[in-house]
């Protein structure tokens, strides 16, 4: 027996899930005491009492728990209509009290609880409740968390209902402590844990207020970093058929996942929402549009004025007009820029000067300005460019100052190589792919390619399927991405997942795998392991 209680209480602390917890506390009491029946309690924080689970062997009953059938039993109240603790029912006795309660026989008419409830239990069920004995579950707070109660006794040698003995009743106070106590340790990390996770949540709600263009970019790719990693740890074939992925695994990339922006908390608000190239806290393509009225009236006074023709005016002004619809659509940051494109706005900004109210005279462009309107594609100068990388750095370094328990140790590892790539040519750190974990090579691709079908950023439309696995098969090809995931990601069809989870109907179009850039079609027997 003594084996058996150090067992228990070993399974009890390291026990995780609570339902399980609670089942085995259960168990054991029975097991112990040789209880034909038995109920677990749990005190709400509304005053009252839940059933958690009912066992009776001999009517092979088990609801609540672990089992698939509810427990359809109302709550119990600890307190009467007018507040006071209500101690005529058994278990809220000995909640308020505190004390272990053994009944040898519920039928005695000496009995001072009410006892209706069982009596009317025993009438429909052709059941017969004798002994009990109810035990608070007080935790090392002196908290009573819940009430385990023992039913029916019975003799291990004439199989008769039997009173609770005084020893089982011992042994069962001291289980009920130890129960009581591991509960509440659970429920405390459950408590951290979840507090953590929304603090996280806070995080990203942060950055979601500060730009909401790339706020849901942070919920997006956890997701689907975890649909990858789950088809990883899926598929039986190929170089990462060795992957497994337990639930603490899961949890941690989970968490890598949320927290892998959580950098661009540093990132200023009009760097990250630079829809345009002359975008910084306003559009300066209105201050460049005012300088061409500006030019416009001088046109018209020195046409005026005689000093111009009126031909000359009208071809002065239409002129401008095109080099400003030139620099507006140059500002857009669409389409790549060509030398000739470059070399235009120069002379644009060359060929008009503007007058400001000292008399100083101007370029029609500053340097700034021709700096960013040549930008070959995008919006970003190399510069700015910088600013949004250092994202990942202080990412990482946010991260890494973090005193991280040990199921939680890889996080900034995973959430920090997002933007490497497997040639070596990423930052911040410029890893190999040998160097980086296979979680951080799914959050890799997850990165890109929400980032290619986010329909929410200012600078462009979200992209089709089809255009998004094309650039991620070129990615495969230029070694930007690893090569196995991407095949996975197509074989498991994680695209097809996300894209009907995420994605406007619009950009679910039909996809040609043939088609795509370095596809390596599975083995002819390859068994697709999940549906859509």
């Amino acid at each position: 027996m003594l084996n058996k209680l150090l067992n228990i209480c070993t399974a009890l602390s390291t026990e995780k899930d609570i339902s399980l917890l609670l089942e085995k506390i259960l168990g054991a009491a029975m097991d112990v005491t040789n209880a034909d029946a038995a109920s677990i309690y749990r005190a709400s924080e509304n005053k009252n009492l839940v059933f958690e689970i009912v066992h009776n062997k001999s009517k092979g009953i088990h609801l609540g728990g672990k089992s698939a059938a509810p427990i359809k039993a109302g709550l119990i109240p600890l307190f009467n209509s007018d507040g006071t603790p209500d101690l005529s029912r058994v278990v809220c006795n000995a909640f308020h009290r505190m004390e272990t309660i053994n009944i040898a026989d519920a039928y005695n008419d000496s009995i001072e609880f009410d006892l209706s409830g069982t009596h009317e239990f025993d009438a429909a069920n052709q059941y017969h409740s004798k002994s009990f004995l109810t035990i608070p579950m007080k935790n090392h707070e002196s908290e009573i968390i819940g009430v385990l109660q023992l039913i029916n006794a019975i003799d291990r040698e004439t199989g008769e209902i039997t009173s609770f003995l005084k020893s089982d009743e011992l042994i069962v106070e001291a289980l009920a402590s130890q129960a009581a106590v591991a509960i509440t340790n659970r429920m405390l990390i459950n408590h951290l844990e979840n507090l953590f996770e929304s603090f996280i949540s806070l995080i990203n709600k942060a950055i979601d207020d500060k730009s909401p263009h790339t706020g849901g970019h942070c919920n997006r790719v956890p997701d689907l970093t975890m649909m990858l990693a789950d088809a990883v740890n899926r598929c039986s074939y190929g170089p990462l058929s060795s992957f497994t992925l337990s639930e603490e695994d899961r949890h941690e990339l989970k968490i890598a996942g949320l927290l892998h922006d959580c950098g661009k908390i540093t990132t200023p608000v009009h760097v990250v929402d630079k829809a345009t190239k002359l975008e910084g806290i306003f559009d300066r393509i209105g201050l460049i549009e005012t300088r061409a009225e500006i030019i416009f009236r001088d046109i018209k006074i020195a046409q005026s004025n005689n000093l111009i023709s009126k031909k000359l005016a009208s071809d002065q002004h239409q002129q401008l007009i095109e080099d400003c619809n030139f620099l507006n659509h140059c500002n857009i940051g669409v389409e790549s820029m060509q030398d000739a494109d470059i070399e235009r706005v120069h002379s644009i900004s060359a060929n008009y000067r503007w007058e400001d109210l000292s008399g100083k005279i101007h370029p029609f462009l500053s340097n700034k300005e021709i700096e960013n309107l040549t930008i070959r594609a995008g919006t970003l100068t190399p510069n700015e460019r910088l600013i949004i990388n250092h994202h990942i750095e202080s990412t990482i370094a946010m991260l890494e100052e973090l005193p991280w328990p040990k199921h939680l140790k890889n996080v900034p590892e995973y959430a920090g190589g997002h933007h490497e790539r497997m040639d070596g040519k990423g930052y911040p750190k410029g890893l190999k792919r040998t160097e980086m974990s296979i979680q951080a090579r799914c959050m890799g691709i997850a990165d890109i390619f929400e980032a290619l079908t986010a329909k929410d950023r200012p600078y462009k439309k979200g992209k089709t399927l089809s255009e998004s696995l094309e650039i991620l098969g070129k990615m495969k090809l230029g070694q930007h991405v690893d090569p196995d995931l991407f095949d996975i990601f197509i074989w498991e069809k994680v695209y097809e997942e996300y894209a009907h989870k995420f994605l406007d109907e619009s950009q679910i179009d039909i996809v040609d795998l043939n088609k795509i850039p370095g596809y390596n079609p599975p083995p002819a027997d390859y068994q697709f392991s999940k549906g859509v």
